[in-house]
């Protein structure tokens, strides 16, 4: 199984506990910081000084240089493949990339358009084409590196360290699955909605989770959730959301933690995991999960 990969290490298995600790140490001081200060005002006053699009990228580079990093210690510390680290395929499959991509691209952006057809008031037309190309060039590169860090490190790195230690493949799944929807904890959406909406990046993780043990590898979580990150950057800004672009339409309603919020949850993760099932012939769920 794929995450099982691990065992191709070459390094000592403590190893694996160095990346985590400084990660998620950098993520509570973070998280400490930012608790005396008023995140959507620092933002915007951020914002004002340099503009959105530097402030975008300054928001994604660090990711992309995270990204760098893992992949060098996976590399040259525990002598890995990139291969081994994202699939247990003989090569990574790029059509499996492409088709979570463009699936869940084309459902959210009908989404987002649904939502503008029946709610027109809560959205306010912000299209001006030199900003938006220039957000749609830099939104290409980095956007995907920034998701790529996040599969690499939860789905891929994360999960197959901890199969070293639990022989069970649900205790990695949970555990990675938690520490995805923590790891957000200090977004301007948690301030402004409550940590009830933890449960939704929860409940993210665990779907891109499933989805990578069920593949056997993290193509499709690593299409979703650039097209995930990618799109909502392209489509929909906000004054209160992380990523703050000058896209194609601003949300200026106020925002509520309702059931629309877990409409992904509870009908469109379900629906993708029985299309990827049926389309790549999942099969032995309990075994893959379970045992």
């Amino acid at each position: 199984m794929y995450i099982n990969n691990a065992n191709l290490s070459k390094a000592s298995k403590w190893l694996y506990a160095v990346v985590p600790i400084l990660f998620f140490g950098f993520v509570w001081l973070n998280y400490i910081a930012l608790q005396t200060m008023d995140t959507e005002a620092v933002m915007a006053e951020q914002i004002a000084e340099m503009g959105e699009l530097p402030f975008l990228v300054m928001n994604l580079l660090p990711f992309a240089v995270l990204l760098g990093l893992l992949l060098l210690w996976v590399k040259f510390v525990h002598r890995q493949s990139l291969t081994a680290l994202t699939t247990a395929r003989p090569r990574i499959s790029w059509r499996r990339f492409f088709f979570a991509f463009f699936l869940w691209g084309g459902i959210s952006t009908a989404l987002i358009a649904a939502d503008y057809l029946i709610n027109p008031q809560d959205y306010q037309w912000d299209f001006q084409l030199v900003p938006f190309l220039k957000l749609l060039a830099i939104a290409i590169v980095l956007v995907p590196l920034q998701t790529a860090f996040e599969e690499y490190f939860f789905r891929a790195y994360l999960m197959q360290g901890l199969a070293l230690v639990f022989k069970r493949a649900w205790v990695p799944l949970v555990i990675t699955s938690v520490l995805f929807g923590l790891m957000h904890i200090a977004n301007p959406e948690v301030e402004k909605l409550g940590y009830g909406l933890l449960i939704y990046y929860i409940g993210t993780g665990f779907f891109l989770g499933i989805t990578a043990i069920m593949d056997d590898g993290i193509e499709l979580s690593l299409g979703f959730h650039a097209a995930n990150n990618l799109f909502t950057a392209l489509w929909v800004t906000s004054t209160w959301t992380v990523f703050q672009t000058p896209s194609v339409l601003r949300d200026v309603s106020e925002p509520t933690l309702g059931w629309n919020m877990f409409l992904p949850l509870l009908v469109c993760f379900p629906l993708l995991l029985w299309i990827y099932a049926k389309k790549y012939k999942w099969k032995d769920w309990r075994v893959r999960l379970v045992g």
